[in-house]
């Protein structure tokens, strides 16, 4: 009978963790969990024997004295992937979790990435708790290594102007066309204030395998006077010389604000025979911006969109990643916090040492298989019948016993 009882126990919280994981079968980042039963301690009726010359060896005779829940484990696999198109949800693809800083400054992982902005700009989870990476710079660079903080998106933030310094120009020009043909190239530079000056690049044919180039603001004033150009036979630029092919640095005259040196690079400059395939990569510089949307990478790279087409990181998401994760202690709300048996948390970045990549505009869904789970919910509650009917039997028997004497 108390053998029975502790199977009925024991089929209850296999029951119980059963529901539990068809309730959340649509909990974001939600991980099924299974019940792992073993049996107890037995009764030895006849201990076992070894072997003698005169006979043999006898097994022992043991009767078991019931179950009991050996463990509750948690099922890691992915969750299927679910497209939401909000910039804010993010899903890790892999194994690791996302670090969120609870009441109190505690600090807790979860798989489920459905973000949104509080007040202040910073990404927080629908209960409130901020989640956690690395700020940029002022200059876009992020310290991976550093201690990590929590992350936000200001919004609205605006950016400084930068003046040109450098300018480059690719592609072909013919080198079947007479001398004297000439080709112009347009350009956008910026000062030290970000306004936008206007410029052209003009190409004049001299000769054979020579051409002169100069640099003529868009409103006649020439900024760089012509400079020649020297090509070989086989239409590889050799004049001017460096790896880069490097003009010198030309300075802008009769312009308040704009006084600094630009520098002119011809790399992948050609002239073989052939259309004229110019083109000129946008110099560095910008005008005065502000944010206007962001983007995010696989490796976790929160990249800022600004007004004036500058395109910065802004921060990187930090993801942990444990040795055993079966060991992580259930903190409500979809959260984890570290156990005695989990390991150290190992913070780096997504994609790194094990941890999953990060797909953003997309959840992971619950990793629960429903038909799984209802199969295991008519295993328990038929155990949990068959548990039931022994205790019945054993109470007839009972019965019997006592109605021997009437």
């Amino acid at each position: 009978m108390f053998s029975a009882i502790s199977g009925l126990r024991a089929h209850q919280t296999k029951m119980d963790v059963t529901s539990n994981n068809i309730a959340n079968v649509n909990t974001v980042g939600f991980k099924g969990s299974q019940t792992v039963f073993q049996d107890t301690l037995s009764q030895v009726l006849r201990a076992g024997g070894q072997p003698a010359a005169d006979r043999g060896g006898t097994n022992p005779a043991q009767i078991g004295l019931g179950v009991k829940l050996a463990a509750i484990t948690t099922n890691w696999t992915q969750g299927a992937a679910q497209s939401t198109g909000r910039s804010t949800d993010f899903m890790i693809e892999g194994d690791g979790f996302f670090i969120v800083e609870g009441p109190g400054g505690e600090q807790l992982y979860t798989r489920a990435g459905s973000f949104d902005f509080d007040a202040r700009g910073n990404l927080v989870t629908p209960d409130g708790s901020i989640l956690q990476g690395w700020m940029a710079q002022p200059d876009g660079t992020v310290n991976s290594n550093g201690p990590v903080g929590p992350l936000s998106v200001p919004y609205g933030q605006m950016v400084n102007p930068t003046s040109t310094t450098a300018a480059s120009i690719k592609g072909n020009l013919p080198s079947d066309v007479e001398v004297g043909t000439d080709y112009q190239l347009g350009a956008d530079m910026y000062d030290s204030q970000g306004v936008l000056q206007k410029v052209a690049y003009n190409f004049e044919k001299t000769g054979d395998n020579t051409w002169n180039v100069s640099v003529v603001h868009a409103d006649g004033t020439v900024l760089m006077n012509p400079t020649g150009l020297v090509f070989d036979a086989a239409g590889n630029l050799t004049t001017p010389a460096g790896p880069d092919f490097e003009l010198a640095p030309f300075t802008p005259v009769g312009y308040d604000s704009w006084t600094n040196p630009v520098t002119m690079t011809l790399a992948g400059l050609t002239q073989f025979g052939g259309a004229n395939t110019l083109a000129a990569p946008k110099p560095d510089g910008y005008s005065l911006g502000s944010l206007q949307s962001f983007t995010l990478g696989n490796d976790g790279t929160i990249m800022g969109v600004f007004s004036n087409g500058l395109r910065q990181p802004l921060g990187q998401l930090a993801l942990a990643s444990f040795n055993n994760p079966g060991g992580l202690a259930k903190a409500g709300n979809s959260t984890f916090r570290i156990g005695d048996n989990s390991g150290v948390a190992m913070v780096g970045l997504a994609g790194q040492g094990g941890r999953g990549v990060l797909n953003a505009g997309a959840l992971e869904m619950s990793n629960v298989d429903l038909s799984e789970e209802f199969t295991g919910l008519i295993v328990a509650q038929r155990g949990f019948q068959a548990n039931s009917r022994v205790i019945s039997a054993s109470d007839e028997i009972l019965q019997d016993l006592v109605n021997l004497k009437r």
